[in-house]
C-alpha cells in the first residue's frame, strides 16, 4: 500500500475570504492543529489552532494573512518526508499539494502512524537494536554486512538520532542470531544502546559480577 492512499480529501479547506467563525467551528469540532487556506484555489498557507486562540472571532481570514504558515508536502512525498514535516511543525494535519499548488487533501498524523505500523519494519517478527558510532565510521553497508555475516536477516534500518557527530541507528533483524550479531557489533566498536532480545554477553558479565561479589564477601 502506498502512503498516497492515505490522503484525506473530505476535510475543509478555507478560502482567504472565509469568515473567522467558520474556521473556529472547524477547530472546535475537529481537534486538528492546522487548516489550509487558499486564494483562487491556490495554496496560501495554514492557520494554526494555537494562533487562532488569540484572534478575534469577528472578521475574515484575510485580516490575518500575515499569520499564515506555509508548510506542506507535495503529492509524491515519501513517508519519511511526511513524518519530518509533521515533526518540524508540531502539526497533526498536513496539506498535500499538486503540481499547480492546489490543495488535494491532507495527511492526518494518526492515519500515517497506522500506515507505518503495518510496514514490514514494524510488523515482521524479529529483534530491535539501537547502535551508536561516530559519524565518520557510520556505514549502512557495514551494518548490513555485520548482520548478514551472522546468518541473520536485515529487515530494516534507519538513523534515529544524530548529535555531536554520533549517529544512532535503529535496526530490525530476524531474531535467530541476535547474540552473535550483538557481539559482532561490539567487535566493530559500536555501542549497543538497546536490544530487545536476550543478550548472552551481558548475561555472562552479570553472572561473573555476581560470582565476584560472592567471592569478595567470603
Amino acid at each position: 500500500m502506498k502512503i498516497q492512499e492515505h490522503i484525506s480529501d473530505n476535510l475543509d479547506v478555507f478560502d482567504i475570504s472565509a469568515p473567522l467563525q467558520d474556521v473556529l467551528r472547524f477547530f472546535r469540532g475537529s481537534g486538528f492543529s492546522h487548516v489550509a487556506v487558499v486564494e483562487d484555489r491556490k495554496f496560501l498557507g495554514v492557520l494554526s489552532e494555537e494562533d487562532f486562540r488569540t484572534i478575534e472571532e469577528k472578521g475574515q481570514l484575510a485580516d490575518y494573512r500575515n499569520s499564515l504558515e506555509t508548510f506542506h508536502v507535495p503529492q509524491d512525498a515519501s513517508w519519511l518526508d511526511i513524518l519530518k514535516c509533521f515533526a518540524d511543525n508540531q502539526a497533526n494535519l498536513l496539506p498535500v499539494l499538486d503540481e499547480q499548488a492546489a490543495v488535494i487533501g491532507y495527511y492526518d498524523l494518526a492515519e500515517v502512524l497506522d500506515f507505518l505500523v503495518e510496514t514490514p519494519f514494524f510488523n515482521e517478527p524479529g529483534g530491535l537494536l539501537v547502535v551508536a558510532t561516530g559519524a565518520k565510521d557510520h556505514s549502512f553497508s557495514q551494518i548490513a554486512q555485520i548482520v548478514e555475516s551472522n546468518n541473520a536477516k536485515l529487515i530494516g534500518a534507519f538513523i534515529s538520532d544524530y548529535q555531536n557527530d554520533i549517529v544512532q541507528t535503529t535496526i530490525k533483524i530476524s531474531s535467530g542470531s541476535m547474540n552473535e550479531v550483538l557481539q559482532s557489533f561490539r567487535r566493530y566498536n559500536y555501542n549497543i544502546l538497546f536490544g530487545n532480545m536476550d543478550d548472552q554477553f551481558l548475561e555472562d558479565l552479570k553472572k561473573r559480577s555476581d560470582y565476584l561479589d560472592k567471592y569478595l564477601n567470603v
